[in-house]
């Protein structure tokens, strides 16, 4: 398992990072457990959670991800995790924030609010990197920078990170850091994949400039990238085949990931990895990885029996006419969740 830095961190992390946002939902306590255990047993060090899970967000649940996190990490020596959790953005836009009645967003009272409940639902007493859930552009950067950093001094987290963010804020907070004297963002975490490629636009030149280590989410696409949507296939328990009944945001994000210009590129990795003699989550996995402005890959499970595909990746380097063939499909087919 190789280890990288987050930013200009002394923090380093396995490249590899095991997501949580499934469990208290589609994965229950005892499942969680058994891919938390299996994970950290294959050298994974590294965990992200957020306030906002279990997903889709809602009431009902809201910081129960938490709580199952907190009592696994029990069981474990704290000093061998590095732990990530997110505080919610506002709650007016795209998605809307699970706790404090979704009256959620990027001030000092929420911030506040939000990582005081997270150390008690994680049973620890500080937070290894600590990330704003989406960006709250409404709200200066000046009281959400300086607010963090005021949680850096205290001892509460040791390094702060953005998510959702785009190359403007991305900037823009970096630029506020500086002239404040403030923690800056050391991490980013995107959607990153081969079926979202938007990153390297302009974000990847940022990150590399600027000294900040993104962390991608959803390198399988949604679970698009395993296959099982393929010839319209929606199976039970699949996270966008319950979100096309639910309809609304939930709905729009699934047809997002899930649509025809997406089911045919993975038909076409499906072919490259099957030529490789390997898993196409294992292509997906691995190809995330091999980047430079990556950190650590964000992988998400909610079986112990889908964990097999992602570990495989651990030690595996792409050669360079298995790139060059992914390459292809995204010039072919020209950004396929748009």
């Amino acid at each position: 398992m190789k280890h990288r830095r987050l930013g200009k961190s002394p923090i380093f992390v396995s490249d590899i990072c095991m997501g949580t946002m499934t469990f208290g939902a589609q994965t229950d306590e005892a499942e969680a457990f058994r891919i938390l255990d299996a994970s950290y047993e294959a050298g994974i060090n590294f965990y992200d959670t957020a306030e906002n899970y279990p997903v889709p967000p809602d009431a009902k649940w809201a910081g129960r991800t938490e709580e199952i996190f907190g009592r696994w990490l029990q069981t474990k020596d704290r000093d061998s995790i590095i732990l990530a959790t997110k505080v919610c953005g506002p709650s007016h836009g795209w998605i809307k924030g699970s706790q404090r009645a979704g009256m959620t967003a990027l001030d000092r009272h929420n911030i506040r609010r939000a990582v005081e409940a997270s150390l008690d639902r994680l049973q620890t007493d500080y937070i290894d990197l600590y990330q704003t859930h989406w960006p709250d552009h409404g709200t200066a950067y000046d009281e959400t920078m300086d607010t963090l950093d005021e949680l850096a001094r205290e001892g509460v987290v040791r390094i702060v990170g953005c998510s959702n963010e785009d190359a403007w804020g991305l900037m823009k907070s970096i630029a506020t850091s500086e002239r404040l004297g403030t923690v800056r963002y050391q991490t980013i975490q995107n959607n990153f994949s081969l079926n979202n490629r938007r990153f390297e636009d302009a974000l990847s030149k940022v990150c590399k400039e600027e000294g900040v280590s993104l962390i991608p989410y959803s390198p399988i696409g949604g679970g698009v990238l395993s296959g099982k949507y393929q010839a319209g296939a929606t199976p039970e328990g699949a996270r966008f085949s319950s979100y096309l009944k639910l309809g609304g945001r939930q709905a729009a994000m699934a047809k997002r990931f899930v649509n025809e210009k997406s089911l045919a590129a993975t038909e076409r990795y499906m072919k490259i990895a099957a030529d490789a003699g390997i898993s196409v989550v294992t292509l997906a996995t691995a190809w995330s990885k091999q980047h430079d402005f990556v950190a650590s890959t964000i992988v998400g499970v909610s079986r112990y029996d889908q964990l097999a595909d992602i570990l495989a990746a651990i030690d595996l380097e792409l050669s360079p006419d298995v790139l060059k063939a992914c390459d292809q499909v995204s010039k072919d087919i020209l950004y396929p969740m748009g």
